[in-house]
């Protein structure tokens, strides 16, 4: 048996973590090992392959030209184990183990969690962990075997399912426009008080656009600014002003008419580009049969159009 022969998947999935992160001290972290046993695996790689895979200084882990040619092969192996992995757990014909979620904050608040205790009454089987952040989760990287994402996808090495597309609209309760008057354009909104998010990306901008213009940014000056939704949900519906919010977040206070939808010849949102509400499942073709139980689940949970879906 020569050295390539005794290159095993532990070693390959160190190699991806490190070619992915640029760095020993994530996947050492992420793995639950030493920094330094990472770096000793890497370098028994590059022995066995009679080639340096990383250039090394103080400040980054960069790869060589011959460790972004191994990092194919690396992807190429692990997917295909993942594949057989698959078909052999297919073949329990029944969902079991821990199942890796992952999704934004609130929305996993308001449209996961309250739905567990079903799936686990469907798959006693199995164990849920899941993580809940608003930041952006890399499916690379980051373990988890379905992220809930919303935006547009645009690493084409992910596969996903969509389950909707949110559509924003600006709220207020009545009591409050009663006392502030009804906004007739965006323009108005220099004329009330506004709630406004901030989260890892900066504070939210509010765009608008209506049937006979493109998308504008209009500029408000906040009464509150927070990087906690509900914070500025409540403050909302206790009176204070108003919200651009997706109507999975608010849609059940419009329907019960504590929110009042404006400006209804306008399109409201944060974000110019797609607005799809999607399960994502990294690195693999065909999703194993515990990730495709989540995703059936709750596709059939939410329906088509969505639950939360405001059509006023």
């Amino acid at each position: 048996m020569n050295d390539v022969d005794s290159i095993n998947i532990r070693a390959l999935k160190f190699f991806i973590g490190v070619f992915d992160s640029k760095s020993f001290s994530v996947v050492a972290r992420q793995e639950g090992v030493s920094p330094s046993m990472i770096s000793r695996v890497i370098q028994q790689l590059e022995d066995s392959l009679g080639q340096q895979l990383f250039y090394r200084n103080t400040r980054a882990i960069i790869p060589t030209e011959a460790g972004r040619i191994f990092n194919d092969y690396a992807h190429s192996i692990t997917e295909q184990l993942g594949e057989v992995r698959n078909e052999l757990q297919d073949r329990a014909r029944e969902p079991q183990g821990i199942i890796r979620i992952n999704a934004p904050v609130f929305f996993g608040q308001k449209h996961i969690a309250p739905w567990l205790s079903g799936f686990l009454m469907q798959y006693p089987k199995v164990q849920i962990e899941l993580t809940q952040t608003d930041e952006y989760i890399d499916p690379h990287i980051d373990a988890a075997d379905i992220i809930f994402r919303i935006g547009s996808l645009t690493d084409s090495s992910l596969h996903a399912r969509k389950i909707g597309t949110q559509t924003y609209h600006l709220a207020a309760t009545p009591e409050y426009l009663s006392r502030h008057g009804m906004p007739k354009s965006p323009s108005d909104l220099n004329n009330h008080q506004c709630l406004v998010y901030s989260g890892y990306s900066g504070q939210n901008r509010w765009l608008f656009k209506s049937s006979k213009s493109s998308w504008a940014h209009h500029v408000v000056s906040p009464v509150l600014v927070s990087n906690n939704a509900e914070t500025l949900l409540i403050s909302a519906l206790n009176d204070m002003g108003m919200v651009l919010f997706p109507d999975w977040l608010i849609g059940d206070h419009l329907k019960k008419g504590q929110l009042i939808s404006l400006l209804s010849n306008y399109e409201p949102t944060i974000k110019t580009g797609p607005q799809d509400i999607t399960a994502i499942y990294p690195n693999s073709r065909r999703p194993p049969l515990n990730a495709r139980a989540v995703i059936d689940y709750f596709v059939e949970v939410y329906g088509s159009p969505p639950y939360w879906k405001y059509q006023g």
